[in-house]
């Protein structure tokens, strides 16, 4: 009798922490109950684009061609797409990019309003090689339930898979520098941590092996779907050693050609980027050239613009060489929030409120929150205080933005059209618009926590691995949270209002100023003008389906003589006719509108087309100092309220009915004096 209630008890405890979950999660986020959910809406009271053709360009131009693109997309091949309902594989990725149609485990139909120009399919390499076995005969018990949990979709059993990998994030303490929570270092995983890694005959032996057999996989379909002038295919993947409370410290790792190491070297392998680089660098090889582009720096709880590595001890003179050498650019936007800056987290800029996850850290708080260096501009400004530090600046960083989705859908970033970004978790409008449970994290909830992602752009002579590399090293390249809205910014010492008018403008430019990702070197003591101030050339054509641009702001950030940096945001060119307020330094409101029954923006506001130089009137002679570009489009409506007229609801008032959508250009560099 004993023995028989010990058995059903077990039996309870085992169905109420895991089965009912499980039944639970399955039932509403589940594959075979999302094309239920999908039949609640329709697009029959909205105005879509249709899709256009690709625009290839295809002649070579040294002054550069403008050129669109993703580079961070998972596809099946990622173990949280698999377990999130995702079944589209690298191959359906490329075909999307291409243009082709797709249709996603609900039922929706995804297709890009415009195919791109290169993309880059990003698959977690954790999961590389832990799931190639699992069709073979002869599986133990063991191996059978492990694959089974690899494969049966269910954001509960991502969960509890991932949960012994990340750990918990122990209590705040407001004496420790940021991003370091924890009172003991960290360790990182091995690939036992995957269940499909932990049975069977020489099963760590056995993943190991598949791995370099996945990884040669990704390599020859990004050969075989190569078509330089059409499509450019970059070989990369995702390195995601995973934080406390899911947070991240990730890099997608970029290569140049097919030339690659043997194996992609993940977070199983290295604990932490300063490591990945050391092992890229001895692993990679002749002609081997790659980059990293970290995301999420408003998810790792302060660890990303840190002065301290994942464990806690301080970045060398070494580490930072490391990170200069390798890291030229990072993600200012993707679909888990904008990570350029946030209001409450030094900085007052009321455009920093854009499409903001976290609320900023209380005292004691170190995680779930919003810290001054989980943001790119306050990296930018720790760059400065660097440069004075150890005379060069390991944080000039330039910017791109992405998707991050989970779905095989790279560049499937228009608001009017967002098909969620995880598997069945966020297809279709209604699970989109699913609020969170009573006492679970904001950030966990698709409406406030998901964005449509974005873009990046790169100016590059011709449409080719290596040329796009090239652009993205350089930094000539620049992210949009989705419009294609195309920008050039160049700086130098003597622009003025006459260049303008030049017939041969970017031919002088090129020759004669430093383009986006540039450093302006030669500081003139007297310019012909009789200033030492630099000035600025920027360019901003709309999208041509999208809304008309509103304004252009200056985002300057400088170091000043007692080490302490700053921050600044003007208004340098208004949209209809109107001029930047001298006081406020902000144009007017243009009254631009936005119709919430249908979606339809005013048309008789905003411009196509804004063209100005910009002279910085406050600049100090040997001032170290950044600027970058900011455009802004009139207000559209935002994905979510989309969905709100899909689905006969009004919006949803915990979240912005409208977005301004916008542009951040790489910035440009002032150099102070350092030795470079």
């Amino acid at each position: 009798m004993t023995l028989l209630l010990l058995l059903l008890l077990a039996v309870g405890f085992v169905s109420f922490k895991f089965i009912l979950p499980l039944q639970e999660s399955a039932e509403k986020n589940g594959p075979d109950t999302a094309p239920r959910d999908f039949a609640l809406q329709t697009d029959a009271a909205l105005t879509l684009p249709d899709p256009q053709p690709a625009l290839t360009q295809k002649v070579p131009n040294p002054l550069g061609n403008l050129y669109w693109g993703e580079l961070h997309v998972h596809t099946t091949e990622s173990f949280d797409a698999r377990l999130f309902g995702t079944t589209l594989t690298i191959e359906d990725a490329y075909r999307f990019a291409k243009g082709e149609p797709l249709e996603n485990v609900s039922g929706e139909v995804m297709q890009l309003t415009r195919p791109l120009d290169f993309v880059a399919i990003t698959d977690h390499a954790e999961g590389f090689g832990t799931v190639t076995h699992c069709d073979e005969e002869g599986l133990t018990i063991s191996e059978r339930i492990a694959c089974w949990l690899a494969f049966e979709p269910n954001p509960q059993i991502f969960q509890i898979l991932t949960e012994r990998v990340r750990g918990k994030a122990a209590p705040g303490d407001s004496s420790k520098p940021a991003g370091i929570y924890q009172p003991k270092p960290r360790r990182s995983p091995k690939p036992g941590a995957f269940p499909t890694c932990r049975f069977g005959e020489r099963a760590l032996e056995r993943c190991l092996n598949n791995a370099i057999e996945d990884w040669s996989r990704y390599v020859e379909l990004a050969d075989a779907y190569y078509e330089p002038g059409e499509l450019t295919t970059l070989i990369g993947y995702e390195f995601s050693p995973g934080l406390p409370e899911q947070g991240k410290h990730h890099r997608n790792v970029i290569f140049r050609s097919n030339k690659v190491p043997e194996k992609a070297i993940s977070s199983l392998d290295v604990p932490n980027a300063i490591e990945l680089w050391k092992a890229l660098d001895a692993s990679c090889g002749q002609g081997c050239d790659f980059i990293t582009m970290p995301h999420n720096a408003n998810k790792a709880w302060g660890l990303m613009y840190s002065r301290f590595t994942w464990d806690g001890k301080p970045y060398t003179e070494a580490d930072w060489r490391l990170r200069q050498q390798h890291e030229p650019l990072a993600e200012i936007f993707q679909i888990k929030g904008a990570q350029e800056c946030t209001l409450g987290v030094g900085a007052t800029d009321e455009e920093c409120a854009f499409e903001q996850v976290f609320e900023p850290c209380e005292p004691g708080e170190s995680y779930g929150c919003a810290s001054q260096t989980s943001f790119v501009r306050q990296g930018l400004k720790v760059g400065l205080e660097l440069e004075q530090e150890f005379g060069f600046n390991p944080l000039q960083t330039g910017f791109i933005a992405a998707t991050d989705s989970h779905n095989a859908n790279p560049g499937d970033v228009e608001e009017w059209d967002f098909p969620g970004a995880i598997g069945a978790v966020t297809s279709s409008a209604a699970r989109r618009l699913r609020e969170t449970e009573e006492g679970r994290p904001a950030y966990k909830t698709p409406l406030k926590f998901n964005t449509s992602g974005g873009l990046v752009a790169v100016w590059a002579p011709e449409n080719t691995r290596e040329a796009i590399f090239d652009a993205l090293a350089r930094r000539e390249s620049y992210a949009t949270s989705g419009p294609r809205i195309a920008m050039r910014f160049y700086g130098n010492w003597n622009l003025d209002e006459s260049a303008l008018s030049k017939p041969d403008l970017i031919a002088a430019l090129s020759r004669e100023a430093v383009p986006m990702g540039g450093v302006l070197r030669e500081q003139p003591t007297l310019t012909e003008q009789g200033n030492t101030s630099p000035t600025f050339f920027v360019w901003a054509v709309g999208d041509p389906l999208d809304a008309p641009l509103q304004r252009l702001q200056m985002v300057k950030g400088w170091i000043d003589d007692n080490g302490e940096t700053h921050e600044q945001v003007t208004d340098i060119a208004c949209s209809d006719g109107a001029q930047v307020d001298t006081r406020t330094g902000r144009c007017p409101d243009n009254g631009a509108s936005v119709d919430l029954n249908t979606c339809r923006f005013s048309e008789g506001s905003g411009a196509r087309e804004l063209k100005t130089i910009w002279r910085d009137p406050d600049f100090q002679p040997n001032q170290s100092a950044f600027y970058y570009v900011r455009a802004l489009m009139n207000p559209t409506c935002r994905w979510s309220t989309y969905d709100a007229i899909r689905l006969g609801r009004a919006p949803d008032p915990r979240v912005p009915a409208t977005i301004r959508e916008r542009a951040w250009t790489s910035p440009i560099w002032i150099e102070g004096g350092a030795d470079q």
